[in-house]
């Protein structure tokens, strides 16, 4: 097999899984914790923490503002299965950054491993998410240019893959979809927030060798927590049980 094809193989195949793949981390994540290798920060430090935290909603924002102008049908719509795209999505976000949807996530997990406290650990999980979507990225963009050919092409050439390029900036030509994140995002926001608390209580249970109450969890993730799960909880039965997140089109 070519090594052209071989890439968009392997992509097509992280592609399918990358729900799952980067939980890799997680462990990683606890084996630099339980090693003690997390002392870059002190994850008591209230300051410390809210910059961890706005790094992962930075990336959910990001997400956010891609899928709230994506309409049915583009080529930001990939479901699990494989690729799916009716029409090119070059618009909006899509038109600074060919890949935004990515780069949310880049931000989501930087702010988590950043929480980690380990300098080359942050730096190795760069490097890693860099190798494992330039495969996803590789196997879409085939995908694309085989479906759109010279349009694609015309795209790609003038928006960056990953850092955006702000002067190429072109206005969505849909309105902004609030109901359409509520109904995309509240799974990968309220993973951020037990992300953060998780660590917090590894880390307790190694500063103070007891799984007691009192110092499983810093109060500041005692608090965003349950009120992330009780968004999750909320929007995961409106989605369920009623249309009240239905968008048409969408």
């Amino acid at each position: 097999m070519a090594l052209i094809e071989e890439m968009e193989k392997s992509g097509n195949w992280l592609f399918r899984w990358r729900s799952f793949l980067p939980l890799v981390l997680y462990v990683m994540a606890i084996v630099v914790i339980f090693a003690g290798w997390d002392n870059m920060m002190n994850h008591h430090d209230m300051s410390w923490s809210f910059i961890c935290l706005a790094v992962s909603l930075f990336g959910q924002i990001i997400r956010a503002i891609a899928i709230g102008y994506t309409p049915r049908g583009t080529s930001g719509r990939n479901t699990a299965a494989g690729q799916v795209a009716e029409a090119l999505n070059t618009r909006g976000i899509y038109s600074v950054v060919r890949h935004p949807l990515y780069l949310g996530n880049f931000f989501m997990w930087m702010g988590i491993v950043l929480y980690v406290g380990n300098w080359w650990f942050s730096i190795l999980c760069v490097f890693l998410f860099w190798l494992y979507y330039e495969r996803i990225m590789f196997a879409e963009e085939a995908f694309l240019r085989r479906k759109f050919g010279q349009t694609y092409l015309n795209w790609a050439e003038k928006t960056p893959p990953f850092i955006p390029r702000f002067s190429s900036w072109a206005s969505n030509q849909v309105d902004f979809s609030m109901r359409n994140v509520l109904k995309r995002e509240y799974s990968g926001f309220f993973a951020i927030f037990v992300s953060f608390a998780l660590l917090n209580a590894m880390k307790n249970y190694l500063e103070f060798g007891m799984w007691d109450i009192d110092f499983l969890i810093d109060p500041l993730w005692m608090i965003l927590v349950p009120v992330a799960f009780l968004i999750f909880a909320t929007l995961r039965t409106l989605k369920k049980t009623t249309r009240v997140l239905h968008v048409e089109g969408r």
